[in-house]
């Protein structure tokens, strides 16, 4: 962990009252109407839309957004033991090979190594639970491999909403759509990057027509990111791990537009992550194409990023502490006592946020 922490922090300094009636089950529409808190240090709160977004930067800054894709990895079927057979359901959460998923099952207590797997609706597609570990989480080896594997899990599959939306309501064919990027490209997320799905074609054409410039990292999401943090001492948690990509042509555009005296704006937190993750002391950011496990509490020296567009995250969560980090525990506080009372939308189907950084 990057960052010098004067005292231990407790998980319990992350907490704040969230009504249940304040997480989005559906978005806004079209994705640029949601409203959007500005924070910014010396000033007073911004209420605006997501569509300001342009006239709040100006040109030479530089926009970076996550370009991962959502799978449809949340499969339902059976367990097949012998001639014994129970409903089962997987959430795919990480590939470890052409045929190999890390993935989370339920009922985990009756799930053992060697027993069949069959998914999807016709229980076509088979597989073989290799290990079992903590929490539900287990190993599975496919009967198909690579490209064959991915098709059809696509065709079986339902996308995988938050367990704060799916204890609500089903996956429905919106969702199909609502949980995606407009610009997405790379298959491998379990969980959408939540900050880019308010971006439209029309935002992206005024942001260009303004001078402000886009460019692309990749980090596949993974389940983790919806994993309680399980101890009560900060120093304990173990993040979870994402693999991510930073390429030359990026690491070069952001460089450059700081050079300029551009500001670097991170479209989700998991485009910071990476972004911090790529970047070396002085801030230039360098080619990168391995897991992350960054853990951002306050107290980290941010390199190379000057805002963040983000949603509103949930009491306790990592992401909470992420944006504490970057624009003071003090401000969010006080920002998110504005979004409840004012009736901001929590999550991932939520309002945005653009939080600028605080100065240490």
């Amino acid at each position: 962990m990057r960052g010098l922490h004067r005292r231990s922090m407790q998980v319990a300094d992350f907490d704040f009252d969230l009504p249940d009636d304040r997480i989005a089950l559906r978005p806004a529409e079209p994705r640029d109407s949601a409203r959007f808190l500005v924070v910014e240090p010396g000033r007073d709160f911004q209420d605006l839309k997501v569509s300001d977004l342009p006239g709040l930067l100006r040109a030479g800054d530089l926009l970076v957004l996550n370009n991962t894709r959502v799978i449809p990895a949340r499969l339902k079927g059976q367990r097949w033991r012998g001639e014994s057979r129970i409903g089962a359901e997987a959430t795919l959460h990480k590939r470890l090979g052409p045929c190999r998923w890390s993935a989370f099952m339920r009922p985990g207590k009756r799930l053992a190594p060697d027993d069949r797997i069959a998914l999807g609706p016709d229980l076509d597609l088979m597989a073989t639970l290799v290990s079992k570990g903590e929490g539900g989480e287990v190993i599975l080896d496919f009967d198909l491999s690579g490209v064959e594997l991915d098709l059809a899990v696509a065709a079986r599959g339902d996308m995988p909403l938050p367990p704060y939306i799916a204890a609500k309501r089903g996956e429905d064919a919106r969702d199909r759509s609502d949980y995606q990027t407009v610009y997405a490209a790379h298959d491998g997320s379990v969980a959408a990057p939540t900050a880019g799905l308010h971006f439209t074609p029309d935002l992206l054409r005024r942001l260009t027509e303004a001078g402000i410039t886009t460019t692309f990292v990749t980090l596949h999401v993974g389940a983790g990111t919806f994993l309680p943090v399980k101890v009560d001492d900060l120093a304990d948690h173990v993040m979870h791990a994402e693999y991510g990509e930073v390429t030359e042509a990026t690491a070069t555009l952001v460089n450059e537009a700081r050079a300029r005296g551009g500001r670097i704006i991170c479209v989700g937190t998991t485009s910071l992550r990476l972004v911090e993750s790529a970047a070396d002391e002085a801030g230039l950011l360098h080619p990168f194409a391995a897991e992350t496990a960054i853990f951002i509490t306050p107290g980290y020296r941010f390199r190379a990023t000057d805002a963040l567009m983000t949603n509103f995250h949930l009491p306790k969560s990592t992401l909470f502490m992420l944006v504490c980090a970057l624009a003071g525990t003090e401000t969010m506080r006080r920002a998110y006592d504005h979004a409840i009372r004012d009736g901001y939308r929590f999550y991932s189907y939520g309002d945005g946020s653009l939080l600028w950084r605080a100065e240490p």
